[in-house]
């Protein structure tokens, strides 16, 4: 099922009901605080704000709701409930709240709740509903009327495959492995086969006693290049054992997949926050959903939060195939931070446990880097370069970002061989066509092969402030002001704020004689916080004009301009 049709079927679903019930006056700037950091996704705060309001005025709709998403959003579904039944008892309708309640009868095995729940229109939503019906008639005991209610949604338009998804799950957890693998190999509609699915369905095959059939459909769809999980999967069945079936191990097991599935189908096409009531309710569900608490983070990350999402990431165990992206996540979210050291220390320990993995060591260098301890950034991207295959094209990337540390060190030869190495693994690639070829200018070597290769990479990202100003940079270096000014200026709409730019700017107007539009692009630069070598230059530029500090440095003066000017 597509992401479209998923996004249409769910698009009612815990739509925030609107209210009109006024807030107190005596607690409206705890309602303001709170919903702003509601807003801002702050959870942590807005609970603390919406519990302050909610002091003063315990029965008022909206800050009851309000609290009852921050607490789902921040991960606490055992509170979450609590609000939520308030407003149950107190007739107070909202769908943030009948999702919570759902899910928690479900935890609590209260099947008929749900059933009830449903039936009184008072679920989540259409696709959700019929689901939950579905697995809440398994867990009461009724098979029959599960795979009915199954075939049900399936009859939705656009939700077949979702729905033969969640039966052939259901047929798996009671044991009816030939039931289920027929659905998944059925010439019906195309079961949906994420990466979960066909995990799942590689466990049907192996209680099938077809293993070969499992490696076969393994490597079909994962190739060599597998993550932990994958490998130990792997393994297993090359050896022969029987992998057990573990997607689903009981209902709520079920019910949690309904809420990941919808999230990750969601993620890109909804809201962060939108999606991240899905991600949190089926990690309320079932503790141990890697897939949804690294989702989760992910979010939060995405959302600006890097606390939560560290907290997030810290809920994978060491135990799990996956703990190394919860770990390579957690070391991200803490760079985000501010705390690039916890984030190294993270990285360190991970390169320790996991030291055959590419990946680890080149993030630990992209942190050395930086941190601009370009030495120690090397030493990783060596070892990750010593776990790959000569002609491996996924090393390119480590290539690059090697060339990186090794042009910052002004170890040149090297760093030129590390960028064309990774344009021949890589051909055409616009971060390493502009880095290279800026760096061929600012050396004045092969200058027409420069240009060439960061005119090709703004051919294929126009939109780069960072590639047009090494365009416009790039043609300033070769005397070309004019053709200079618009790469320059559109190079600066992209990136109003960056000092770089701004200053490379006020060169290129100094040069075609717009001296008093360069002093003012000059100053703008100065109060985006500069480097201090930068902010010195500047400064004296602003002073003398920047003929006579290229003069005090020793470098060829300005080429005189097509408008006859040398910006004197």
């Amino acid at each position: 099922m597509s992401k479209t049709r998923l996004w249409r079927a769910v698009t009612m679903a815990l739509a925030l009901t609107a209210t009109t019930t006024p807030v107190m006056a005596g607690n409206s700037g705890d309602y303001l605080a709170a919903r702003q950091a509601r807003l801002s996704s702050d959870f942590d705060a807005a609970v603390y704000y919406y519990i302050r309001a909610l002091g003063a005025d315990p029965r008022n709709p909206q800050l009851l709701e309000g609290s009852a998403l921050s607490q789902l959003s921040a991960g606490d579904l055992p509170r979450a409930v609590a609000v939520s039944e308030r407003m149950e008892d107190a007739g107070i309708e909202s769908q943030i709240s009948q999702a919570i309640l759902a899910a928690h009868d479900f935890t609590e095995g209260d099947f008929q709740a749900v059933l009830d729940r449903v039936a009184a229109d008072k679920g989540v939503g259409p696709l959700v509903d019929g689901l939950m019906v579905a697995w809440a008639q398994l867990g009461a005991g009724d098979m029959s009327k599960a795979l009915a209610a199954f075939d049900d949604v399936a009859e939705t338009k656009g939700m077949r495959g979702f729905a033969l998804y969640h039966k052939a799950l259901a047929l798996a957890m009671v044991g009816d492995f030939e039931g289920s693998e027929a659905i998944y190999s059925g010439d019906d509609e195309r079961v949906q086969m994420t990466r979960r699915g066909a995990m799942a369905r590689i466990e049907v095959l192996s209680q099938l006693d077809r293993n070969d059939d499992a490696l076969a459909m393994l490597d079909r769809l994962f190739g060599t290049d597998l993550d932990p999980g994958l490998t130990q999967m792997r393994e297993d069945l090359g050896a022969g054992k029987t992998l057990p079936f573990t997607h689903v191990t009981k209902v709520t097991d079920g019910v949690a997949e309904i809420f990941f599935s919808v999230a990750a189908a969601l993620r890109g096409e909804a809201t962060d926050d939108y999606t991240l009531i899905y991600s949190r309710v089926a990690e309320a569900l079932r503790n141990d959903h890697v897939d949804a608490i690294l989702l989760s983070a992910e979010l939060l990350e995405d959302m600006g939060q890097p606390d939560l999402a560290t907290r997030a990431y810290r809920r994978v165990p060491q135990s799990s195939p996956a703990f190394h992206v919860a770990e390579l996540g957690r070391a991200d979210a803490l760079r985000k931070a501010g705390r690039d050291d916890a984030a190294l220390e993270v990285l360190d320990n991970l390169a320790v446990t996991y030291s055959d993995l590419p990946i680890v060591h080149t993030t630990r260098g992209d942190v050395l880097r930086g941190m601009d301890r370009y030495v120690e950034a090397i030493q990783a991207y060596d070892r990750s370069l010593s776990l790959y295959a000569s002609d491996d094209p996924g090393q390119w990337f480590v290539l690059y970002v090697r060339g990186i540390s090794h042009e910052r060190l002004n170890h040149w030869p090297e760093a030129e061989t590390d960028f064309r190495d990774a344009l021949a693994l890589n051909p055409g690639h616009p971060r390493v066509l502009n880095y290279l070829g800026y760096s061929l200018v600012e050396k004045q070597q092969n200058l027409d092969e420069a240009l060439d290769m960061i005119e090709r990479a703004a051919a294929a990202r126009p939109d780069s402030g960072y590639i047009l100003d090494s365009l416009g940079w790039a043609l300033y270096r070769l005397g070309r002001y004019d053709e200079s000014v618009g790469h320059m200026e559109r190079a600066a709409e992209l990136m109003p704020v960056d000092p770089v730019v701004t200053d490379h700017l006020g060169d290129v107007y100094w040069a075609v004689g717009r001296l008093r539009e360069a002093q003012f692009q000059w100053n703008r630069a100065l109060s985006f916080d500069p480097e201090d070598k930068d902010a010195t230059r500047i400064r004296r530029k602003l002073k003398v004009g920047l003929d006579a500090v290229l003069a005090e440095e020793g470098s060829e003066p300005l080429k005189v301009a097509q408008d006859g000017t040398n910006g004197g």
